[in-house]
């Protein structure tokens, strides 16, 4: 019960700093990174339940909501060889590493092929942030590598209402 009340209180804190980023769009991306990199380091942001993990593909879990669609707020947890399609994006979206190491592999958009070509890939260790618009100028994969030997963790924000989640957020692409 009593960590259930800090998680909300670190959600409740990081909603408002999102509130505040969108309202100063000339620093948005920058707030949004700093953001998310306090609510990174918060060890009581995720509930037990929060960190649960699906066997099979990494596990979304919807966090919050703005009440007027603006953004969501997700975890994301991974078990090892678990990844997202490679894929670029429907909406500005932002993530931070929370536990664990992610790998990233990042890829380049070729319209004479309609394909994505990889041009780099890395590591993204706890407290790593991103941000990116919407579009093909940041395709990625991200991924927990399968010789991690643990589970890796990360929070992301999407520019879309909780509702469109699954459905507003991600461009899948071909490789």
């Amino acid at each position: 019960m009593i960590r259930d009340a800090l998680s909300l209180q670190a959600l409740t804190r990081l909603s408002s700093e999102l509130d505040a980023a969108l309202a100063a769009p000339a620093d948005f991306p920058q707030r949004i990174r700093a953001a998310l990199l306090a609510a990174s380091q918060d060890r009581q942001l995720l509930s037990p339940a929060q960190r649960t993990s699906d066997p099979q593909t990494y596990t979304r879990h919807l966090l919050a909501a703005d009440p007027h669609g603006r953004y969501a707020i997700a975890a994301l947890v991974w078990e090892p060889g678990q990844a997202s399609p490679v894929h670029g994006h429907q909406t500005w979206c932002a993530y931070a590493v929370i536990e664990g190491t992610l790998a990233e592999t990042l890829f380049r958009w070729d319209p004479a092929t309609n394909r994505a070509i990889e041009t780099r890939r890395h590591a993204r260790e706890p407290g790593a942030v991103s941000y990116v618009g919407a579009g093909r100028g940041a395709i990625h994969q991200l991924g927990n590598p399968p010789d991690s030997g643990r589970r890796a963790m990360s929070l992301h924000v999407y520019g879309v209402a909780a509702a469109q989640i699954a459905t507003h957020v991600n461009d899948l692409v071909a490789v």
